[in-house]
C-alpha cells in the first residue's frame, strides 16, 4: 500500500471516514494525487489542502507521496491502469513527460493550458518537455536551474567589485582569481548539463530530428564552440577531467576554502555552509553569463510537470487540483518555500528578495530542455557525452571525439523505434 500523508488529511477536518462522508450527509469526490518526495513541505500541502477543500465544497484531496526510485515504471504501470485504485493527478520529472506521452495514455489539457492557465508565460524549459505536437500534456508546477555560487571575499580581494555579465567577462575574472592557491572555479570535466548550456547558446543542441530520425550534433559548429568555451573555463581551476560534479560531490571541495566559483543549485549553498561554517554570509548568487550582457547564459532547467491520466474517473476535478497547484496563488507560495522558481516568467518578481533564487529565475527564463524524445533516457544510460568531454579536456581532437559520440547518441535514439 502507498503511504498517505494522513496527518494532511486529518488536520482538514474534511473527512469523517474512509467513505468521505461530510457532516449532513453531502458526498465529496475523492481526488487522488501523486506527488513527489520533497517537491514541496508538509506544512505548504497541509495549507493548500485546507484551502482547496475550503472552496472546493464536493472535492477531497488524497495526496500520496513518491519516491523517484522506480518512480518511471510506477507511474507507467498506473497509467496502463493497474494501479490499485484511481488515479487523478501525477507530478512527473519534466523530461520524464515524453516518456508518458508516447504511451499515449495522459490527457490532452491544450485547451485548458490556454484558456485558464496561461501558457504563453510558463517557462520554456518546462513547458516543451510537455508538448507533443501542438498538444498539451505537462503543465509546469515548478523549475530549478544552475546558478554560479562564489565566494565575495576572494572576488573582493581580486579586486571584482560586480559579478560578470557575459562570457568574456567571467573568463577574465576568473583568471584573477585563478592565482594565489585558490582555484577560479572548480568545474569537472564531465558536467554535461553546463555544457549543454553553452552549446545551447551558440545556437547548437545535443541531437535533432530530421526526416522522423534523431541524430547526435556535436560536430556542429555551434556546438564545437560551447565545446571550447568549456575547455576554456575548465581549465581555470583543477576540477578532474574523467568525473562528474557529484564525484566528488562539488559542495565538499567548495567547503575547503580554496575554490572561488562553483556552478549548482543555489541550495547547494546550505549544504557548504554545513560543511565550512566559516563561510556563513561570504556567498553569493549569479546567473549563468550569456554571450552578450543582454541576457543571461541558457541553462538546462529541471523541475516537474503535473499530468492527468487518461484512465481518470473525474477529469474536471483533476484540472482543478492543477489549476489551483499551478496557479499564481499557490506557485509563488511553492517557490518561497522551497526556493524554487514559480512556472511563469511573469512570476519572476515574487522571489526577487532570495539572491540565489533570484539569479535562478533570471537564467530559468532561457532555459531549455534535453532532446524532446523518450529516448533520450538511452542516451543518458550510458552517456557518451561525459567521455566525450573527458577526452577533449585530455586534449584530443574535438571534432572527431564529437564525431565518435555523435554515433553512439544516434544508435541510442534508434532504439525501441517502431
Amino acid at each position: 500500500m502507498r503511504r498517505r500523508l494522513l496527518a494532511l488529511l486529518c488536520v482538514t477536518g474534511s473527512l469523517i471516514s474512509g467513505c468521505g462522508l461530510l457532516p449532513g450527509g453531502q458526498d465529496r469526490h475523492t481526488v487522488t494525487v501523486w506527488l513527489m518526495k520533497d517537491s514541496a513541505s508538509k506544512e505548504f500541502l497541509r495549507r493548500f489542502t485546507e484551502d482547496f477543500e475550503r472552496t472546493h465544497k464536493d472535492l477531497r484531496l488524497d495526496i500520496r507521496i513518491q519516491e523517484w526510485t522506480g518512480i518511471v515504471e510506477k507511474v507507467q504501470k498506473a497509467l496502463r491502469g493497474d494501479a490499485e485504485d484511481g488515479l487523478d493527478v501525477i507530478e512527473v520529472g519534466n523530461t520524464q513527460v515524453p516518456l508518458y506521452v508516447d504511451d499515449g495514455r495522459l490527457a490532452d489539457l491544450t485547451l485548458e493550458s490556454m484558456r485558464d492557465w496561461g501558457k504563453e508565460h510558463w517557462l520554456p524549459g518546462l513547458a516543451e518537455p510537455g508538448k507533443d505536437g501542438n498538444k498539451q500534456y505537462g503543465v509546469p508546477w515548478y523549475a530549478a536551474n544552475r546558478v554560479v555560487i562564489y565566494r565575495k571575499d576572494l572576488f573582493a580581494q581580486a579586486g571584482i567589485t560586480a559579478p560578470p555579465k557575459t562570457r568574456d567577462e567571467w573568463l577574465a575574472d576568473t583568471r584573477k582569481l585563478d592565482s594565489g592557491g585558490n582555484q577560479g572555479i572548480y568545474l569537472a570535466g564531465q558536467d554535461w548539463y553546463t555544457l549543454s548550456g553553452f552549446i545551447w547558446d551558440e545556437g547548437g543542441d545535443l541531437a535533432e530530428q530530421k526526416d522522423y530520425e534523431w541524430r547526435g550534433t556535436l560536430d556542429t559548429p555551434a556546438a564545437l564552440r560551447g565545446m571550447d568555451f568549456y575547455r576554456r573555463l575548465q581549465a581555470l581551476g583543477a576540477g578532474p577531467v574523467d568525473a562528474d560534479e557529484e564525484h566528488p560531490p562539488q559542495a565538499g571541495v567548495f567547503a575547503g576554502g580554496k575554490v572561488a566559483q562553483i556552478i549548482a543549485v543555489p541550495g547547494l549553498a546550505g549544504a557548504i555552509v554545513r560543511q565550512n561554517p566559516g563561510l556563513e554570509g561570504k556567498l553569493g548568487f549569479f546567473p549563468v553569463p550569456g554571450r552578450t550582457a543582454a541576457r543571461p547564459g541558457t541553462v538546462f532547467t529541471g523541475g516537474s510537470d503535473l499530468v492527468v491520466p487518461q484512465n481518470t474517473d473525474d477529469q474536471f476535478a483533476a484540472t482543478a487540483v492543477i489549476g489551483a497547484l499551478t496557479g499564481a496563488k499557490w506557485d509563488t507560495e511553492l517557490a518561497r518555500t522551497m526556493n524554487y522558481v514559480p512556472n511563469k516568467t511573469t512570476l519572476a518578481g515574487a522571489v526577487a528578495g532570495e539572491e540565489g533564487v533570484a539569479a535562478m529565475a533570471a537564467g530559468a527564463a532561457h532555459g531549455r530542455a534535453t532532446p524532446h524524445t523518450p529516448q533520450w533516457a538511452a542516451v543518458e544510460a550510458d552517456n557518451p557525452i561525459k567521455g566525450y568531454m573527458t577526452r577533449v579536456l585530455g586534449g584530443a581532437d574535438p571534432a572527431t571525439e564529437a564525431r565518435r559520440a555523435d554515433r553512439k547518441i544516434t544508435e541510442a535514439l534508434a532504439q525501441n523505434l517502431g
